[in-house]
């Protein structure tokens, strides 16, 4: 048998580190090698007992989990996963946790705690195996202006992309992504020039994070980032966000495009899922979509990206070495649905050129 998965469980409830002690220990491939109430603690049983895998809390004495997360992916980058509380502010922070490098998160309940917890224990252990696998990456030192990160300021707008020009509204950019999805959208969006075609998101997140995240992101874009409201028209120069816990995919009400949320049952476990919206881009936008498939476990949305393909769209798949799990983008691939397997860094200027060439083809025509 292959050696199990060393966690440290960190947090300052006595109840909530005995609670994931016992869920860890309970799987066959994982074990529970130490637990610690503070990150002062925390800082030197790692040192001692070289954890694959750490749980953090954010709201702890002598030091929160964030600075001591900062520090951590500086010093000793590692997998870790946080343990959030799902309120506005847990939110927020969890949102620059994972700008920090956390791979990813679970939202703990505010009340009930005891059966919440074991309620959410297939979550809890299923993001601890990915967590395991995850490539992750030293974080560069802080810039004196980053000091002292407050969870939900406004962060530097991004430097304005050449404006692209005249171009048609009806094309549509499609991005699904996963584990490692919140900065890896980022990354793709900053770059985005403020007339930009509509941009439509799927990121897999539970409800209460996904308002918070795309608050984040518009404060750092050019273009206007929300999250998706059912029946609403899908604008040039705006990004849209599947709503945690809600299915999204677009829809058409004469010439426009408009966004369909609702409550529709989860595809292949996830709500949202990316195939429900790669699936609508196939069949109601045709050769006028652009993909983007973007880090992330399973492979939710790989067969809807090859029929997004097959009726004509030009597809982009985020490449291994830039993913922090190669899961989703693998099975894109492997369905035969990428036409541009490229570096995160690299997918938005391949698309903003891609886009370019139709504003000189239209210009052409006029």
């Amino acid at each position: 048998m292959s050696r199990k998965i060393r966690v440290i469980v960190v947090d300052d409830s006595a109840l909530v580190r005995s609670l994931l002690s016992e869920i860890i220990n309970r799987q066959h491939d994982m074990e529970c090698i130490g637990t610690a109430n503070d990150p002062l603690i925390a800082r030197e049983m790692i040192r001692e007992k070289d954890p694959d895998v750490i749980t953090l809390d954010v709201e702890m004495p002598r030091m929160d989990g964030i600075d001591f997360l900062g520090r951590l992916m500086r010093l000793r980058p590692m997998p870790v996963v946080m343990i959030s509380t799902l309120t506005e502010r847990g939110a927020e922070v969890t949102m620059k946790a994972l700008e920090l490098g956390a791979v990813d998160f679970v939202a703990k309940p505010r009340v009930g705690l005891s059966s919440g917890l074991n309620e959410l224990a297939t979550q809890i252990v299923d993001k601890i195996r990915v967590a395991a696998v995850a490539q992750v990456r030293r974080a560069p030192a802080p810039r004196p202006a980053d000091r002292p990160a407050q969870p939900g300021s406004a962060a530097p707008i991004a430097p304005a992309a050449t404006l692209l020009g005249r171009i048609s509204t009806e094309k549509l950019i499609c991005i699904g992504a996963s584990t490692g999805g919140t900065e890896a959208i980022r990354e793709v969006l900053v770059q985005m020039p403020a007339d930009s075609p509509a941009i439509v998101i799927t990121q897999h997140m539970p409800p209460g994070f996904t308002t918070s995240f795309a608050a984040r992101l518009n404060g750092l874009c050019q273009i206007t980032v929300k999250e998706a409201s059912n029946g609403e028209r899908i604008l040039p120069g705006h990004a849209y966000i599947a709503p945690g816990g809600k299915q999204f995919h677009v829809a058409r009400s004469g010439a426009n495009y408009v966004a369909v949320v609702d409550d529709g049952p989860p595809v292949n476990r996830h709500k949202p899922s990316v195939e429900v919206l790669f699936k609508s881009a196939a069949a109601v936008v045709g050769k006028n979509a652009f993909g983007v498939m973007l880090t992330g476990m399973g492979n939710d949305g790989a067969a809807a990206m090859r029929e997004m393909k097959d009726a004509g769209s030009y597809n982009y798949v985020q490449d291994e070495a830039s993913c922090i799990v190669f899961g989703m983008p693998r099975e894109a691939i492997a369905h035969g649905a990428a036409d541009e397997v490229l570096p995160l860094t690299q997918i938005a200027p391949a698309l903003i050129t891609r886009l370019r060439g139709a504003t000189d083809r239209l210009h052409h025509r006029i």
